[in-house]
């Protein structure tokens, strides 16, 4: 990975749905002025975990448009579903981000999960043990088009066979995430070709777990589980009292159209000193990047305090 060694890196996961480009733009133009690290859109084409029926901007070509308008951000996906895109053109696609940002682009790619997408656009959904299949090829097939001259490989789902894909990207390596915390499938692609592995913030005993399970499938695999970069997606709503964070969360999930207390589960609402204690536990586990969940309509305040307090108290 390109980054200085042990440093955190803070950024905001921005799912492109229920805004037009220039209320996404602003979001990503709000990252960059507070000097967060990292900003990345995800891979759907219909909103998520909202109301399904509004819009929802192609994720890829979408980051391009990012890359060209932005200077220091970290241009990351997080991440692309295996099943929506071959990975040799998936492979084009990011080295081509990788140049037009200027060397800032972080691939992920994960197993995918939204049934529903498949089915209204008509993209195959097989089972899961075909789609970890799937990922394991994509792996391999991203990275050997990225750094050999002519990329062959045999897979069980996928094949590339005497493959041209120039140019390179500017990274060497552009780093390749994996998303996801399956134990007997995932985390084993995350051993044997990721540079970073992504996932949700959550209890901190069963990421000290996964962590372990990780360790092991590095150690069958004759890796250091220190060279893989850890990443997690923190959900939260923060404003300078817990009364005020009480008050933006209600404001959040009005505009979102939800229940506060739905909107709660699983998020931190409160100081940004709450925010960064939640946060230590995993810091001190090895976690080096934290992403503040930001799908429109984001809150802000809480990526300004995110940015300028938590970041600090953090690091």
């Amino acid at each position: 990975m390109q980054i200085e060694d042990g440093k955190l890196r803070f950024g905001i996961h921005a799912g492109q749905q229920h805004a037009t480009f220039d209320e996404y733009l602003a979001l990503w133009r709000l990252a960059e002025e507070v000097e967060l690290d990292w900003a990345s859109v995800f891979d759907h084409f219909l909103p998520i975990q909202s109301d399904p029926t509004g819009p929802c901007f192609e994720g890829l070509t979408l980051l391009a448009a990012m890359a060209a308008h932005t200077t220091r951000l970290r241009c990351g996906v997080i991440v692309t579903g295996v099943t929506y895109r071959n990975p040799a053109v998936l492979a084009k696609m990011a080295a081509t981000i990788d140049h037009v940002s200027g060397g800032r682009m972080d691939l992920g790619i994960g197993a995918a999960w939204y049934a529903d997408e498949h089915e209204q656009y008509g993209i195959p959904f097989p089972p899961i043990g075909v789609r970890m299949d799937m990922l394991d090829d994509a792996c391999r097939i991203i990275r050997a088009l990225w750094t050999q001259e002519r990329a062959t490989v045999e897979g069980l789902q996928f094949a590339v066979r005497g493959a041209l894909a120039e140019p390179k990207p500017l990274q060497d390596p552009m780093p390749l995430w994996v998303g996801g915390s399956g134990e007997k499938r995932t985390l084993r692609i995350v051993a044997e070709h990721a540079d970073g592995w992504n996932t949700f913030h959550g209890d901190p005993a069963e990421y000290r777990h996964k962590l372990d399970v990780l360790a092991r499938h590095c150690a069958d695999v004759g890796r250091d589980p220190g060279d893989i970069r850890k990443q997690v997606v923190v959900r939260a709503i923060l404003d300078d009292s817990e009364a005020g964070a009480r008050e933006r969360l209600a404001a959040v999930a009005d505009r979102a159209g939800v229940a506060p207390e739905q909107l709660a589960e699983g998020m931190i609402v409160g100081t940004p000193e709450l925010c960064a204690e939640r946060l230590a536990a995993h810091r001190d586990m090895g976690v080096g990047d934290f992403l503040l969940l930001a799908r429109p309509p984001a809150d802000p305040r809480t990526i300004e305090l995110f940015a300028r307090d938590v970041a600090p108290a953090m690091r």
